[in-house]
């Protein structure tokens, strides 16, 4: 059977939009394609070596998060180097610019130097930075790896077409293709009892005229989980947020809430398990995330499996699903945009929900068909083998 080498730097039980597309992915691909994959290990308790549904996941590292990061680029290079030797892989699936898929560069480029089989590189771009952070951040050395990278990419896919867009203009010449995110649809859809409901809505106190706004992201600057906040100041008492995640940002936001005079109306909740996502989108009533930027945004497409209408900024990725009835008048809506940094645009879309109950439920309808006839996780897979993996072994062309 082919074998693929995988490279991410963090990978479950750490989760993110990429840690659950490789996951998803892999789950529907293992009767085909068999899985390693390098990862920094970032926490002493985790093991070394496990096996994760159908990848074989080595960490690597002290169980340092700083310090594995460091060294990832070069231990993995050296654990691609004997894994390679014995396993002849089809590829490397780097899964974005980042510190794991730096090894699966520098083994290639060291093979190059000194000879050796050079193994084909399959990058994917998952990244939800603003250009301003690529440019800019490190003084320049997130621009430069990305040219290094893309230089020595055999085979692209993205996950938007604003990133396909930013890597081909940043010189990448070779095939590509637009591989987006998806949502377990079932799942996210699938009707949750009226006991769960009711007893969430208990411990979280909605009353009956209780409107619950949702988001489900990083506490991150990026996110303006803040612009929520700020939001409640132009609408009703009975406007409430739930807000899913854990960041950087806690202190700040929660900060926010005090000087806004809003603690009984924001609700910090932390952490949630993926699986517990579908039952907290069904006790709220609008999912918005107002982000600076964002390479495509599952929680996005989960909210429209699940029922929830969706308010989120026109920036990156967002634009390939979410349709604005005034800003895109030629396209079914399947959402409503605000503008970036702007409270009062937020206020103003969650009352056009609440006023107009015709808009919404068409939305909702709109946006859930098209998740399931675009973005179901088995279409993803099967895109992902024929398109890519398929092509690579030779079995399929572009």
């Amino acid at each position: 059977m082919k074998r693929v080498l995988i490279f991410s730097t963090a990978y479950l039980p750490l989760v993110g939009g990429a840690e659950i597309a490789v996951k998803e992915n892999t789950d529907r691909l293992g009767a085909d394609f068999e899985f390693d994959m390098i990862t920094a290990r970032f926490n002493r308790r985790l093991p070394s070596k496990e096996k994760i549904g159908t990848v074989n996941v080595y960490r690597l590292g002290l169980g340092i998060s700083f310090l594995d990061k460091m060294i990832l680029p070069f231990l993995g290079a050296l654990k691609a180097y004997q894994l390679d030797k014995k396993n002849h892989y089809l590829g490397f699936w780097a899964i974005m610019i980042t510190y794991a898929s730096g090894a699966a560069y520098i083994l290639n480029i060291f093979r190059a130097i000194f000879g050796g089989r050079l193994v084909p590189i399959i990058l994917t771009l998952q990244e939800g930075d603003s250009e301003k952070h690529m440019k800019y951040r490190w003084a320049g050395m997130i621009a430069f790896s990305w040219r290094v990278a893309l230089k020595r990419t055999t085979f692209l896919t993205s996950i938007s077409s604003y990133l396909e867009n930013r890597a081909k203009s940043m010189g990448y010449r070779g095939p590509s293709v637009i591989i987006p995110n998806g949502v377990d649809v079932a799942r996210f859809s699938a009707e949750v009892s009226e006991k769960k409901k009711d007893d969430l809505k208990k411990k979280l106190g909605k009353k009956k005229d209780d409107v619950f706004l949702i988001t489900v992201s990083r506490l991150t600057a990026k996110n303006a989980i803040n612009d929520i906040v700020s939001a409640l100041y132009f609408l009703p008492d009975n406007i409430k947020i739930l807000i899913l995640g854990t960041g950087e940002e806690k202190d700040n936001l929660v900060a926010l809430t005090k000087k806004r005079e809003a603690e009984s109306r924001v609700k910090f909740i932390g952490y949630v398990d993926h699986k517990e996502l579908p039952l907290y989108f069904a006790v709220s009533d609008i999912f918005i995330r107002p982000s600076l930027s964002e390479g495509f945004g599952n929680s996005f497409v989960e909210a429209m499996a699940a029922e929830v209408p969706v308010i989120a900024t026109s920036v990156g990725g967002i634009v390939d699903f979410l349709f604005d009835p005034d800003k895109n008048p030629g396209k079914e809506p399947t959402g409503l945009f605000c503008n970036p940094k702007d409270p009062q645009s937020i206020a103003k879309q969650v009352k056009k929900y609440l006023d107009n109950p015709a808009l919404r439920t068409q939305t909702v309808l709109n946006a859930k068909k098209m998740v399931g006839e675009k973005y179901d996780w088995n279409i993803i897979a099967n895109d992902m083998k024929k398109k890519v993996f398929d092509v690579m072994s030779g079995s399929a062309k572009l």
